[in-house]
C-alpha cells in the first residue's frame, strides 16, 4: 500500500487533523497536510477537494477529510470522479465501507467523535482491505455516466 495519505479539514476539523496528523507519522506514514493550517473559519470544500484531487490522482490511495459533521466535506469530495467517500463514526462502519465499498477517503465527523475514536477509525479504514467478489460489481454500478 501507498504510504502517502493525503488529509484535509476545514477549521472545526483542524485540531483533530493535527491529532491523525502525529497519529499516522508515528504509524510510519507519509501524510500530506492539505489546510486548513488554523482554527480560522475557512470553507471545507476547498480542503475536501484537494484531498481528493491526490487520490483521484493515483498519487495516493486512500486520503482522510474532516469537518464538523464530516457531511459537508464527504459530499464535496464525492464529487469527483473515482472517489468513494465514507462518513464513519464508528470503527465498524470504516471496516465496513472498505471491505464492501471500497471507499477511498475517509470522512470524520470532529464535532461528534472523540480523539481516541477517530484514530481507532483511521486504523480501520487503513488497515482493512477491499473484499472484492461480490461487491465489485456494485462498486460499478455507483458512477452515473
Amino acid at each position: 500500500m501507498n504510504k502517502t495519505v493525503p488529509i484535509g479539514s476545514d477549521h472545526a476539523g483542524f485540531e483533530l487533523k493535527k491529532q491523525v496528523i502525529d497519529w499516522l507519522v508515528e504509524k510510519g506514514f507519509e501524510p500530506q497536510d492539505k489546510g486548513c493550517f488554523s482554527a480560522e473559519s475557512v470553507d471545507y470544500p476547498d480542503f475536501g477537494h484537494a484531498v481528493a484531487n491526490v487520490v483521484e490522482s493515483g498519487l495516493a490511495e486512500l486520503g482522510i477529510v474532516i469537518c464538523g459533521s464530516g457531511n459537508g466535506i464527504n459530499m464535496s469530495v464525492n464529487k469527483h470522479d473515482n472517489i468513494r467517500g465514507a462518513l464513519c463514526w464508528e470503527v465498524e462502519i470504516a471496516s465496513l465501507a472498505r471491505q464492501h465499498n471500497n471507499a477511498n477517503i475517509l470522512a470524520l465527523p470532529a464535532r461528534f467523535i472523540s480523539e481516541e475514536k477517530a484514530l481507532q477509525i483511521v486504523s480501520a479504514f487503513l488497515t482493512t482491505e477491499f473484499e472484492g467478489g461480490r461487491h465489485q460489481k456494485r462498486i460499478e454500478k455507483i458512477t452515473v455516466f
